[in-house]
């Protein structure tokens, strides 16, 4: 592991000067992660941890970049306005890297990451980073919690990512390579996907769908108009499992939205579809962690799809400081 990780950056971490942290810079601490200490009794920790990697991108035939997701999120993250309270302590443990193409080894080696943030108690939040992240950070949840906890997965995307692997690994095969090391454990696979669309997934992904027994909501249905009804779906899928894993594809929104991504599409979802569901998850109280993949600064525009990828952050760790 120790040739693929980062320590954190000071320099990422800056913004408008305060004397009272009125700004999350001043309230993010920097630590490496042999240095991982637990929050203080009676308080809450949240751990961000990047995924520096876009070789599952360049494998699966996408456009090259989200490598600097992570560091371009943090930039525009420190920026923001802090309102967390005093008992919620956020820490930036930098970066697991990938210069030589093994994608493999730094899914490991963030799958050990994750592992360690939860063995501290602190909520995983992962910046990628291609989507293959959710195979590292799945398995780094799933170990922390033990064989007799059911880990449900909730993804905000456009895709499945249910490729099959035979030809190898890819950011679009994590969810097959979870489902049928379910399979083959004789444990229930547990996946929603909110927002996929037709025109981006073929007839052989929907075909899997069935195999694994995948739940989805197609975008169509994935509209505000009926919320109320997708809130159902959420919950009804919540009740079925003990824990969480919540993953946020930035390709799954409008490409008015988030244009820096691996597969941009005007036709994508809108963020307040997401923030919505994103209360009803929270307030369940069984959300482990979360990641937030395909962010790619080489195409972003006025650093637009950062500041939404940051202020979902932002969003997530407000909210679930308060529980």
């Amino acid at each position: 592991m120790e040739n693929r990780y980062e320590p954190p950056k000071k320099e990422l971490w800056s913004g408008r000067k305060s004397s009272n942290s009125l700004y999350l810079h001043d309230k993010v601490f920097l630590a490496k992660l042999d240095q991982i200490k637990s929050p203080e009794r009676g308080h809450k920790g949240v751990g961000i941890l990047g995924y520096a990697c876009d070789e599952g991108v360049r494998r699966n035939q996408g456009r090259v970049g989200a490598a600097e997701g992570p560091d371009a999120i943090r930039k525009k993250f420190g920026k923001m306005p802090n309102h967390l309270p005093d008992n919620c302590e956020v820490y930036d443990f930098g970066n697991i890297s990938c210069t030589d193409g093994e994608m493999e080894a730094s899914q490991a080696a963030l799958a050990l990451g994750v592992e360690k943030l939860r063995e501290h108690g602190l909520f995983s939040m992962v910046l990628g980073g291609g989507h293959d992240l959710s195979y590292g950070h799945y398995q780094g949840l799933k170990r922390s919690l033990g064989t007799d906890r059911l880990l449900g997965i909730i993804n905000f995307d456009a895709h499945f990512d249910l490729r099959s692997n035979h030809n190898g690994n890819n950011s679009g095969t994590p969810f097959f390579q979870i489902g049928t090391e379910c399979r083959e454990m004789d444990t229930p696979f547990r996946y929603l996907c909110l927002g996929i669309r037709e025109d981006a997934n073929d007839r052989s992904l929907y075909d899997t769908t069935s195999v694994l027994g995948v739940n989805y909501l197609e975008i169509e249905r994935f509209q505000m108009m009926q919320l109320e009804l997708v809130l159902q779906e959420i919950e009804y899928f919540i009740n079925g499992v003990d824990d969480l894993y919540v993953t946020i594809d930035l390709d799954g929104f409008s490409s008015a939205y988030a244009m820096g991504v691996s597969a941009p599409s005007p036709m994508g979802f809108d963020p307040q579809m997401v923030t919505e569901c994103l209360k009803t998850i929270i307030h369940s109280k069984k959300m482990m962690g979360l990641d937030i993949a395909e962010m790619n600064p080489t195409y972003d525009i006025d650093q637009q799809t950062a500041s939404l990828a940051a202020s979902l952050l932002h969003f997530v760790i407000h909210r679930i400081s308060l529980f």
